[in-house]
């Protein structure tokens, strides 16, 4: 099992030159600003980049990098089940961009949401559709207290079903050309 730590934003600010920086978030998310020369692997993608992480982590030190620290730390542990040495960025992009430090982004790319902004617009509009429609059909009240029962269930285990479902709509998901320059600029 390789040694895996975590990195403050100074920290990774001070050494950025020297991390090859894997961004975990959706390439949506990804596109509303990144640390200067990450690279987008989605973290439902990172099984298939196993490979090309190994090459590059056999080349220097993994960053590993999401909005709050939350995926990226899943992420750092998934790698080193592997052998994949990485660390993770704590606080994630946002910590990074409290203390003022410098993010990219693609020319003419739509941000997307945060995933937590989609997961609290989804989860409170199925909320307030079963509290709505509960008024006519009390069945549906079902529906709010099954949403309010896997964000318990989310916040007790740190993980998001929703978010992975979320994940897979067409605006959160990579290009397969994007993704397959990715790993081949990583394998190289």
């Amino acid at each position: 099992m390789a040694p895996t730590t975590s990195l403050t934003a100074d920290q990774a600010h001070a050494y950025l030159a020297e991390l090859t920086v894997i961004d975990v978030r959706t390439p949506g998310e990804y596109a509303s600003g990144h640390l200067p020369g990450a690279h987008n692997i989605p973290l439902d993608h990172l099984d298939a980049a196993l490979p090309a992480l190994q090459s590059a982590a056999g080349r220097g030190s993994l960053l590993l990098v999401c909005a709050s620290g939350a995926r990226s730390g899943h992420a750092r542990e998934r790698l080193a089940e592997h052998g994949i040495a990485a660390a993770d960025l704590t606080g994630g992009t946002t910590a990074w961009i409290q203390l003022g430090h410098d993010v990219h982004r693609p020319a003419g790319a739509r941000a997307a949401w945060a995933m937590e902004r989609q997961v609290r617009l989804a989860a409170g509009s199925l909320v307030l559709a079963g509290l709505l429609t509960g008024r006519r059909l009390p069945a549906a009240r079902w529906l709010s207290a099954g949403v309010a029962g896997g964000l318990v269930f989310s916040a007790l285990t740190d993980t998001c079903g929703m978010a992975k479902v979320l994940a897979k709509l067409p605006h959160n998901r990579p290009k397969a050309t994007d993704l397959d320059a990715t790993l081949a600029a990583l394998a190289g």
